[in-house]
């Protein structure tokens, strides 16, 4: 939500003004690309003031834009550059440039933008210039390259369309009309027009579903453990975690409190005697973040838990699946790795170990808190990459047990 909020206020014209913006890495990423196309920022007070230049008002970077680690900065903003009459470079750390770009490169090509990747990865380079909208049927389910696509079409000469079979994040086609976009959703398609001039809003983002989610595993699986999360975004392509929870009996509940331009609420969650589920390929692209802490909350499920169709998690900051089945064998749980998921043995006690990230913010944060939940010390190799996505998530954990 911050990066698309953030991308938006940076076309639109006049000041935005974003609250509860997210003080994470990846979005400082998105941020410090957006200064070096002469888009600029100011925190006041928890407010983060963006100052549009208007979709023709981008410079040309002398440098290459730095996205980090951020495959959201990377994907995205290069739907931004494909319009803009200038070339632009696009790179990150090792990490991302390990992860896949053709996807993105593909229909924005198909648009009229000149696009290179590196064996298709980053570095990626981007001549911009004139675009012709495109109906562009979504080969791999991505909210990243839906994205990218709709923010091209926002400078096309034609109506742009993008077509899922599975639905992924619509976020953006949410956020849209807020800066003043009209968007024409219909089933499985999402179009917009050209000619609109999004214009600056005053926004409260809410906070992070994924992040979220590994707050609700830990008061799941610590005995005598209870966690409330107000303000936190409940878009129903982002709560199916929370219904693969309550269907393993955990004791969770939500409620919408606003819905424009996005519902949001609270989630409550109670220590609760879990048991092992199946998790489909069907639900994979409403889950793809949650995988990794709803491994973790099967290796304390009581029988097996299977997670199929997840081969994407291989392409993550980190081989997910490998990476997953490392840790929780550390710590004695019973995990078999598949090509696409993961079956997991639950029920065993796990027990205190060393384990590795992989540099990964999500593998970190889950396997902290299997470690809340497993007897004795767990040792984590790589803390600091929690940062890249939820940098307060260690006091969180250090308010609330007690324990650095």
């Amino acid at each position: 939500m911050s990066h698309r909020a953030a991308l938006l206020a940076a076309v639109a014209e006049g000041e935005s003004r974003l609250c509860n913006f997210s003080s994470a890495a990846d979005c400082a990423s998105t941020l410090r690309c957006l200064d070096a196309l002469g888009v600029h920022s100011r925190s006041e007070g928890g407010v983060l003031a963006v100052r549009g230049v208007g979709l023709a008002g981008l410079r040309r970077s002398a440098d290459p834009l730095d996205a980090g680690n951020s495959g959201s900065t990377l994907r995205m903003l290069a739907g931004v550059l494909a319009g803009c009459p200038f070339r632009s470079v696009l790179t990150g750390d090792e990490s991302l440039r390990r992860r896949p770009m053709e996807r993105v490169a593909a229909p924005l090509r198909a648009m009229g933008a000149r696009i290179e990747t590196t064996e298709g990865h980053a570095p990626v380079t981007v001549d911009g210039g004139a675009l012709n909208g495109v109906d562009w049927q979504m080969a791999v389910p991505s909210a990243q390259v839906k994205t990218a696509v709709l923010l091209a079409g926002l400078r096309a000469s034609a109506r742009t369309t993008i077509r899922e079979s599975i639905a992924t994040r619509d976020h953006t086609e949410r956020l849209l009309p807020a800066f003043g976009v009209p968007v024409l959703r219909e089933g499985a398609c999402v179009t917009v027009e050209p000619g609109s001039r999004p214009h600056g809003v005053e926004l409260a983002v809410p906070g992070d579903a994924s992040s979220a989610a590994f707050l609700v595993v830990a008061a799941l699986l610590v005995p005598d453990s209870e966690v409330r999360i107000d303000g936190v975004l409940l878009n129903p392509l982002r709560t199916a975690y929370l219904d693969v929870l309550r269907s393993m009996g955990g004791d969770v509940e939500w409620r919408v409190e606003r819905e424009d331009p996005e519902p949001v609420g609270w989630i409550r969650s109670r220590s609760s005697r879990l048991t092992g589920v199946a998790v489909p390929p069907a639900r994979l692209p409403a889950l793809v973040d949650e995988i990794p802490v709803l491994a973790v909350a099967a290796a304390f499920a009581q029988g097996r838990t299977t997670i199929s169709g997840a081969a994407e998690l291989r392409v993550k900051e980190s081989d997910r699946l490998a990476a997953l089945a490392e840790g929780l064998r550390r710590l004695g749980g019973a995990v078999e790795e598949q090509p696409d998921g993961l079956i997991v043995e639950g029920g065993r006690p796990l027990s205190g170990n060393t384990v590795r990230s992989f540099g990964d913010h999500r593998i970190a944060m889950a396997l902290w808190v299997a470690g809340l939940g497993a007897s004795g010390e767990s040792r984590l190799d790589d803390s600091a990459c929690v940062g890249v996505s939820f940098p307060e998530f260690p006091g969180i954990v250090a308010e609330a047990t007690g324990n650095d």
